[in-house]
């Protein structure tokens, strides 16, 4: 099996990475492949809702989103870490994830997806909230810890003194990996569950 993880921070080695190695850590424990991709340091631009993609079955745009597209598409579980701006993802992480999930067509249902973030005090239950609303959309399976997935500290290296948070990612690691577990398994005993054909209701008549 396999995690794709995604860090949403400008910084690569800052808080939010700190929490997400904090999860590398149980996942390799546990014989989880694990792959880590920086986000928040690259250049990406926002959807221009171009529908191209609709039709190419890849954005327009040739950047990291397409790079990471296919891996995606392997992946068992999805977690996306970022740092919280203004009670807010980082703006670069959050146009890379609309433009991923919109211009990939597979069927992301039943990917195990986890949120985790990281601030110096406020704003990380609607951080949170935000990035959980990507997997809830597309039929993932939203896996919890013991607590909201967060950590904090201001400076890189602080999270190390979060002893709470840490032990969260660590618990969410482990919740995480028997989620994609159970998944694997009814998949392979019921199957995927049946979908009907999309009913699409616009309140503009």
């Amino acid at each position: 099996m396999k995690v794709l993880m995604l860090n949403g921070s400008p910084r690569p080695n800052g808080n939010t990475a700190a929490a997400l190695r904090e999860m590398e850590g149980i996942f390799l424990q546990e014989g989880i492949e694990t792959e880590t991709v920086h986000v928040g340091n690259k250049d990406i631009r926002g959807c221009v809702a171009c529908l191209k993609c609709r039709e190419t079955g890849k954005c327009v745009f040739d950047d990291l989103v397409n790079e990471i597209a296919p891996r995606f598409q392997a992946c068992d579980g999805l977690v996306v870490g970022s740092p919280v701006y203004y009670a807010s993802a980082n703006a670069t992480l959050v146009a890379f994830l609309a433009r991923l999930f919109y211009s990939t067509s597979f069927d992301k249902t039943m990917k195990v997806g986890a949120a985790v973030v990281a601030a110096r005090r406020g704003g990380l239950s609607a951080t949170f909230d935000e990035l959980n609303k990507f997997f809830t959309i597309s039929g993932m399976p939203v896996a919890s810890g013991q607590y909201w997935n967060s950590v904090h500290g201001t400076l890189p290296g602080e999270a190390a003194q979060d002893g709470e948070g840490l032990q969260s990612m660590r618990t969410l690691a482990r919740n995480m990996t028997f989620l994609m577990r159970g998944v694997a398994l009814a998949r392979e005993k019921y199957g995927l569950p049946v979908k009907e054909a999309a009913c699409r209701t616009n309140f503009v008549r």
